[in-house]
């Protein structure tokens, strides 16, 4: 059995344990997260500018991609995990994801090299979603073995922090840049600067990562021989294994990936693409919901060691479901002009030699209506209260995202023995947050657009939600029967 009492110099261990893990983690979702959240932008980058409709959605598969492949990169990586150890494997992954993040920032436009541009973008997206697949398990895996089993959810939790955190650096860094730069400056070239900026971050990770020692359990079962010859055939090859994966990707971390990547990737596309927010202002209303929410997956990690994982996931699949539709109902009648007391107008000529016409509201928002040629585009800025109902909104749904995700963690190195743990958590969770949740903005916005026609031109603007509804609903529906609530209190085995 694991101590539950933790000496002064143990507690040192652990934090340093849990800080190199973090950062390095935390650059990871940073250099993932980047390109999604520069979508709109590298849409007009890396494919035809005569069809932006059609050049964002490529934009999100190609996003779709890093994702789709994360769980071919948990299984690479978690098979070295369990066999040559934690400490090393998600060294590597380090190294791949910073090269790749690296190098998109290099990628010549596709107005200079046409096809090439889109197909170098989408194979170095394959490599970061590898590097991916490999990192959480490791991570996730490596705090919770050093971990003592009474505050297992609590410790771990610092790791799940990371995803939020590197989507929140993400947008901090795309702001620093966008508002040292002019707008044409920022659209040319500007982008490239938070890729490029990475390659410091992954250097500081690297270095703080050597200094590392190996997790203890895998240490003593390196010693001992008992390491697997073959960590994916006793994943998957035996039934009883197999059927916990399964439990864990069906009821737990395909509900647990829709309601992440609603809440915060398809949250910031519905305000820019449906709301037309305006770009800087969106940035700043999903970074102050992060700022506000991110505590919260370490209160839910603690609590999760008092009441269960379970009982909080579970709750949070279960207000998702119900909330979702009332909340993006109003996130949209925030943005919609249609019927509010204008106050003032003005007219202009926009720097491309377009018209300008910007209306100002009674209460405090604007709505910027640039044309050229055949484009029209509609910019909405909130004004105060807007602002800070839209920050509400989705910090709303990042208290979901807490829920579901602060616990999991410890929920999935709880189900899994130590020489597969790796390789076995490692595929629910890619699948289910990478596959399940990381396919949700391409899909939702697909399902928008598949929504409008020549009697609706607006389409639905509610219509996405239906497929993060309907899995985080399954997903309830399978947990609630399935998993238990108890904690395990032993990892060693």
């Amino acid at each position: 059995m694991q101590s539950t009492v933790v000496t002064p110099s143990e507690k040192r261990t652990l934090w340093s344990v849990i800080t190199a893990s973090s950062v390095g983690t935390l650059i990871e979702w940073y250099d993932f997260y980047i390109f999604g959240t520069l979508a709109a932008v590298i849409s007009t980058q890396f494919f035809p500018a005569e069809h932006p409709t059609a050049a964002f959605l490529l934009t999100l598969a190609s996003f779709a991609v890093g994702f789709v492949v994360r769980p071919f990169g948990a299984l690479v990586f978690g098979r070295l995990g369990d066999m040559i150890g934690r400490k090393y494997t998600f060294l590597l992954t380090l190294i791949i994801m910073g090269s790749s993040t690296f190098l998109i920032g290099l990628v010549p436009s596709y107005q200079t090299i046409g096809l090439a541009s889109p197909i170098l973008v989408v194979v170095l997206r394959l490599l970061q979603g590898l590097a991916l697949g490999g990192e959480y398990g490791g991570a996730a895996t490596y705090v919770a073995e050093h971990s003592p089993a009474a505050k297992r959810g609590f410790y771990t939790s610092f790791i799940q922090t990371t995803a939020s955190l590197g989507l929140f650096v993400s947008l901090a860094v795309i702001l620093l840049v966008r508002l040292n730069l002019s707008e044409e400056a920022f659209a040319s070239w500007g982008w490239r600067l938070p890729f490029l900026f990475s390659i410091f971050l992954v250097a500081i990770s690297i270095y703080i990562r050597l200094r590392m020692q190996e997790s203890p359990l895998f240490a003593k079962l390196k010693a001992s021989g008992n390491v697997s010859r073959n960590p994916i055939k006793e994943s998957f090859g035996k039934k009883e294994n197999l059927k916990y994966v399964l439990i864990a990707l069906f009821g737990a971390t395909a509900g647990q990936g829709v309601v992440w990547y609603t809440g915060q990737f398809y949250a910031l596309s519905f305000i820019q693409k449906t709301c037309n927010i305006e770009y800087v202002q969106s940035y700043y209303i999903l970074a102050m919901a992060l700022v506000l929410g991110t505590p919260l997956f370490i209160y839910f990690g603690w609590l999760s060691d008092k009441v269960g994982r379970k009982a909080i996931m579970m709750a949070g699949l279960l207000f998702a479901v119900i909330l979702y539709r009332p909340i993006y109902q109003r996130m949209y009648d925030l943005a919609d002009t249609s019927a509010k007391t204008v106050l003032s107008e003005t007219n202009g000529e926009a720097a491309n030699g377009g018209q300008v016409r910007t209306l100002a509201y009674a209460d405090g928002s604007t709505l910027k209506v640039t044309t050229a040629a055949d484009t029209v585009n509609r910019e909405v800025t909130l004004g105060t209260s807007g602002f800070w109902s839209m920050v509400l909104l989705i910090f709303i749904q990042v208290v979901l995202v807490t829920m579901v995700y602060g616990p999991i963690a410890a929920f999935l190195v709880e189900m899994f023995p130590t020489r597969i743990r790796y390789t076995s958590m490692s595929l629910p969770y890619h699948i289910g947050n990478g596959v399940f949740g990381g396919l949700t903005p391409l899909i939702a916005t697909s399902l928008y657009e598949a929504s409008k026609s020549p009697d609706s031109p607006d389409g639905d603007p509610f219509v996405g939600l239906l497929y993060p509804i309907i899995v985080a609903a399954v997903t309830l529906i399978i947990g609630s029967i399935f998993l238990s609530n108890k904690r395990r209190a032993d990892v060693n085995d």
